[in-house]
């Protein structure tokens, strides 16, 4: 099943699901993430792409978890377009499962959450909150009704294989509209209190229309929007190059005396090598300018 994002409405309520399967693996492969890393950076990879989905062009979403646990920070970012990339501190550890689940919450540890929208402004804006669980859904939703004052439900799977490979990642976020009445309310919450976890519904095949259909069994759906989702970095030679620019004279210098500069992109591990010779280029383009 090709990665996707499904945006939907019912009365006072929307929605936005996604499978994320294929995005994950590829981070969990660029990253060598152990399983409860590949969950941690699975999970708020998909939250990042659920809260760009509400994006204009040219928009962007940052998410970051700063927790105190063996993970160290994770982050994330995406577009409005369904492309996403992050990484998490320390993608090799483990601890042992928590009620026969991986324990992401015990990973992550205590600490908060902070979200940066990138609309255009001259000053992005940044919310935070405190981490209520560390199993990032309830730590989204969390900071969507203290930091946005936007009631609404988040939720987020991933399942890590014998084999160490993603075999099934997704989510959803639903949010109430203005016009929210009662029965809808109490309509979702009956549902959402009997529907499987996200990793069981896509494992067992649904994709992000099956999963809101399930969300929001009995009431009036209406599709609006469906399109692909991406691992996706805006890494690039020419961006690493105006990097080693940035360091100056001495410090290029110093890489020319090596006889090369390797360079690797946190977000997506990139390694971007450049000879000496080119660095020397580099430094004459210093040279000329000043």
């Amino acid at each position: 099943m090709q990665d996707h994002l499904v945006k939907a409405t019912v009365p006072g309520l929307r929605a936005f699901a996604a499978v994320t399967t294929n995005l994950v693996e590829d981070a969990r492969e660029r990253h060598d993430c152990y399983p409860i890393a590949a969950a941690a950076l699975g999970r708020t990879m998909t939250a990042t792409l659920l809260l760009a989905a509400n994006l204009k062009n040219q928009e962007s979403v940052t998410v970051r978890i700063a927790g105190n646990g063996i993970l160290g920070e994770i982050i994330a970012d995406a577009d409005e377009n369904g492309n996403v990339r992050g990484y998490v501190k320390n993608p090799h550890v483990d601890l042992p499962l928590r009620e026969g689940k991986l324990d992401v919450g015990g990973a992550v540890g205590s600490g908060s959450i902070y979200v940066t929208r990138f609309t255009g402004l001259k000053h992005p804006f940044t919310g935070s909150s405190a981490l209520v669980s560390g199993e990032i859904a309830e730590d989204v939703t969390n900071y969507l009704l203290v930091s946005e004052q936007t009631p609404s439900s988040v939720g987020l799977g991933v399942l890590v294989g014998q084999k160490l490979n993603v075999l099934a990642s997704g989510g959803f976020f639903i949010q109430a509209l203005p016009d929210a009445d009662d029965s809808a309310i109490s309509q979702l919450e009956k549902n959402l209190a009997t529907i499987p976890s996200v990793s069981q519904m896509i494992s067992s095949g649904l994709d992000a229309e099956g999963i809101i259909k399930e969300i929001f069994a009995g009431m009036t759906i209406n599709f609006n929007d469906k399109y692909p989702v991406n691992f996706n970095c805006q890494c690039s030679s020419d961006k690493i190059e105006k990097v080693l620019i940035s360091l100056g004279e001495d410090e290029l210098t110093g890489l020319i005396n090596e006889g090369h500069a390797e360079v690797v992109c946190h977000f997506c591990s990139e390694k971007y090598q450049f000879d000496a010779e080119y660095l020397r280029q580099l430094l004459e383009r210093i040279k000329q300018k000043k």
